[in-house]
């Protein structure tokens, strides 16, 4: 375990999975990733299962229920808040199962959680009258609050049950939409403003800021808002390493290093390439990061945790698998011996 709370020099996955068994999807994420294994999500299974439908599970006194475009606030318990929490009870089971099997009860092994984060969710979830909660300032409050209670429950039941450490994954993929103000309203006639960037910080935060365990925050957007998500109080930031370029994306990656963030890059893409891949073509970029930035390569050992680019749930599952074996093998590269990565 680093200081900032994240083990180093292994991977781990985003949370998504292709598939709708939870027990073998649990089975292979705690074979496959020793290091830091995580809570699977299986969003092929439907409504509940996915991402956003997930936090259905987690509220403390809120609930969603679904619409032809997603999934609103509901004033009382549904079909599909009730098929959420179902869903989560039975990946927690499939979860606990997997752990003991592996003799893992009490090891001390850490084990990461995911969760959409407060901005995705006031984005993409409906008001009842079918505006996004993000038009409204005091519901957006109300759901932070309510998933920053809920995570902390969810995370003590996790802890209890597996006998160890938990680290939460706070997943934003609809930040940058939030920051910029690209997300289109609930018609032609409306639209969602911008949030300005410390009103967004203090929604993010009021979910980071309650949890008792270290956080991190992760997002597949294109580019990624690094220098935003650095001046978090996430001690990790995960991102898909591809889509960061250009002097901005760099300084903003270098100036997080320097607050002593730790840095879940994604190496490996989602989707089989046309032409095969190997282990040490997913750890060079690694390698040309930090040399790029000035730091010494002993820092991807210390600072950097590998994982695919983005969640797995749209690959085929034999490319899941040899994409954990990839970031794995990269891992152990950027420990063993991360001075024989060509960098060029």
């Amino acid at each position: 375990m680093t200081p900032a709370g994240f083990p180093a020099g292994v991977a781990t996955g985003v949370g998504s999975w292709p598939g709708t068994d939870p027990r073998e999807a649990a089975a292979v994420i705690v074979g496959e990733l020793a290091g830091l294994p995580h809570l699977v999500e299986l969003p092929a299974r439907g409504v509940g299962a996915d991402t956003v439908g997930r936090v259905s599970a987690l509220l403390v006194d809120m609930r969603f229920d679904t619409t032809v475009r997603g999934y609103r606030l509901a004033a009382r318990p549904g079909s599909a808040s009730r098929r959420a929490k179902d869903l989560l009870r039975t990946d927690l089971d499939a979860l606990q199962e997997a752990w003991e099997n592996a003799g893992l009860r009490g090891s001390g092994r850490t084990v990461k959680v995911q969760a959409a984060g407060p901005l995705t969710l006031a984005a993409q979830v409906e008001l009842p009258g079918g505006h996004r909660v993000l038009t409204d300032r005091g519901a957006v409050r109300d759901l932070a609050e309510s998933l920053a209670e809920g995570l902390i429950a969810h995370i003590a039941e996790i802890g209890t049950r597996l006998e160890t450490e938990v680290v939460l994954q706070v997943d934003e993929p609809s930040l940058g939409a939030v920051l910029d103000g690209s997300l289109r309203g609930a018609s032609v006639l409306n639209t969602v403003a911008a949030v300005p960037e410390p009103e967004a910080l203090a929604i993010l935060e009021t979910v980071l800021g309650a949890q008792r365990v270290p956080t991190m925050v992760h997002s597949c957007a294109s580019p990624p808002p690094l220098a935003f998500l650095g001046r978090s109080s996430a001690v990790a930031l995960g991102f898909d390493l591809a889509t960061v370029s250009g002097t901005a994306g760099l300084d903003a990656l270098g100036e997080a290093l320097d607050r002593g963030k730790h840095l879940i890059l994604g190496l490996v893409p989602t989707a089989r390439p046309t032409a095969a891949v190997t282990w040490r073509e997913i750890a060079e970029p690694g390698a040309r990061l930090v040399d790029r930035l000035g730091f010494p390569r002993s820092e991807l050992a210390r600072r950097v945790t590998v994982s695919p680019a983005c969640g797995l749930a749209g690959a085929p599952m034999s490319w899941a698998r040899d994409a954990l074996g990839l970031a794995s093998d990269a891992a152990k590269a950027f420990v063993e011996d991360p001075e024989s990565l060509v960098a060029g």
